[in-house]
Formats: C-alpha cells, structure tokens, sequence
C-alpha cells in the first residue's frame, strides 16, 4: 500500500513515484521521507529498486516548498546493499550489460546528490555497500549507537566504483582507501570520526526525535535559498580564489537579493516579522 503526499506545499510531488518498493511521506512543514521499502530483504537493492529511487528523487527536484528529505529503510534496517538474486543474474551478463546495470545505479545516486532540499539519511541496523554509498550521497546522516557499515565490495572481487565520488567526498581519500581495500565492517563512531556520519544517537526513539529537531529547524530556511546554498558549494569546492571566482559569487548573491525570496526575506527581518514561507 503506497503513502500518499500529505503536504500542500509539495502537491505537485507526482504520487507515481510512490511504489511499493520506495514509499515517500510529506509534511505541512516542508519535510519529506522516503523509505526504501523492503524489509523482507533488508532493504537491499535491485533493478526496480534503482529505479523507484530514482524516480522518487527526480520528482522531489521540482518539488516546491520541500526544505528537508530524510532517507531510511523499512523495519529499522537502512541497506543491506545489492541484493543477492539480482548479483547471482547479473553473474552472466556481458561487460556492456555491466556498464548499463551500473549506470543505473550512478544516475540514481546523481538524482539524490542533486535533490535541492537538506538530505539527511537516517541509519538503523547496517549500510553495507551501496546502501553506505547512499549514506554518502546524502547531505548529513545519524546513525543509531548499533549501526554497522562496510563498504566490502573487495571481498567479492569487485570495487565500489559507482559510490565512490560521494564516499570520498565524505570521507578524504585516505580514508576512502583504507575503509575501500580493507573492506572491513566499522561502526558508527568510527563512521562518524570518518566524517560519513554527522551524529551518532544512542538509539531509534534519538534518532527520531533528532529527525524531528531537524525537520523544525528547517522551517524558518526559503525552500529556494537552500537548494542555491548547495549548488553554490559544489561551485566553489576546490576552486582557486581568484578574480573569477570572486566576480561569480557576487554574481550568486546579487541574483540572490533581487529574488522574490531575497526580498522577502530581507523586508520580512527589517519589518520584524516572519517571511512568508515561515507562517
């Protein structure tokens, strides 16, 4: 049975892309969860999974009004990572069906990294694989006290190749080869001294009330400041501060200023009142 979008600011969320496998809640605040829904397999991945994901996370990029997504699995298990029946049919498959089963993967991690709201994943039970590659991908993560983690493709010969931008991303290369050649399973105080896990609760009720913390703290952030604050990010990681960059961020916040929400915004404080996405 799906779970229909209950909030009026993210009404244009195309119901669709709630399926069985990956069900997706809102609120009236602007926060939505999505939850890989298959607990009977430990919320591992395969081909339709990839695909509801995908598809879930693409709806929420036009999603107006949407500050935060959380992401979990069903049954207090995050993601076991590939699922076994579908890595014993794709034992056969050639290399070119390899490269188009894996792009599939990549796109769909891609549309999460790129969803405009705050991504937080929220971790019960284990992230092994993928599942850690989604932990990655998102903007923050908590995991319970009990969390597992591993990124363990070497032990089957493989290499996490497709979650590796975002792992390394979140936690340096030398720690991304260290926990990638080694493939041993590590907990969630070493996940977050790793820099993959930004807090660490005690247990699932934490968890949840941290879950809804955030979700509160969201709510005075413009929907469409958030998304720019992220792109900007990605635009100036790693970049020279030099001229050019410096002319492109006053570009950046000057379009900022003359935006409805930049104007609403700065009125709204000068005016002591709230903006009107905050009412």
């Amino acid at each position: 049975m799906t779970n229909p979008i209950a909030d009026p600011l993210v009404e244009n969320i195309d119901t669709d892309a709630t399926t069985n496998l990956v069900l997706i809640e809102g609120t009236v605040d602007g926060a939505v969860t999505v939850t890989i829904n298959r607990a009977a397999k430990k919320n591992a991945f395969d081909a339709a999974t990839i695909a509801a994901l995908r598809q879930a996370f693409e709806t929420l990029h036009g999603a107006e009004g949407v500050r935060v997504v959380f992401l979990r699995g069903a049954g207090g298990m995050f993601s076991a990572g590939a699922d076994l029946e579908w890595m014993r049919s794709a034992a056969d498959w050639s290399e070119a069906d390899n490269r188009e089963d894996a792009m599939e993967l990549a796109s769909m991690l891609k549309a999460l990294h790129d969803v405009p709201a705050l991504t937080v994943a929220l971790v019960e039970g284990a992230a092994f694989g993928g599942g850690a590659g989604l932990v990655a991908a998102c903007d923050m993560a908590i995991a319970t006290q009990d969390v597992k983690f591993s990124f363990s493709e070497v032990k089957l010969g493989l290499t996490p190749a497709t979650i590796s931008p975002y792992v390394v991303a979140a936690v340096g290369p030398r720690n991304a080869k260290v926990l990638f050649a080694t493939g041993r399973v590590f907990g969630a105080g070493d996940a977050q001294a790793y820099g993959l896990v930004s807090e660490v609760a005690p247990d699932a009720g934490t968890m949840d009330a941290l879950k809804a913390a955030i979700a509160d703290g969201m709510k005075p952030c413009a929907p469409g400041a958030i998304g720019d604050s992220k792109r900007l990010v990605d635009m100036v990681v790693g970049q020279q501060i030099d001229h050019g960059l410096m002319e492109e961020t006053a570009r950046q916040i000057a379009r900022r200023r003359v935006s409805e929400e930049g104007q609403e915004g700065v009125r709204a404080f000068l005016e002591k009142r709230k903006p009107s996405w905050a009412e």
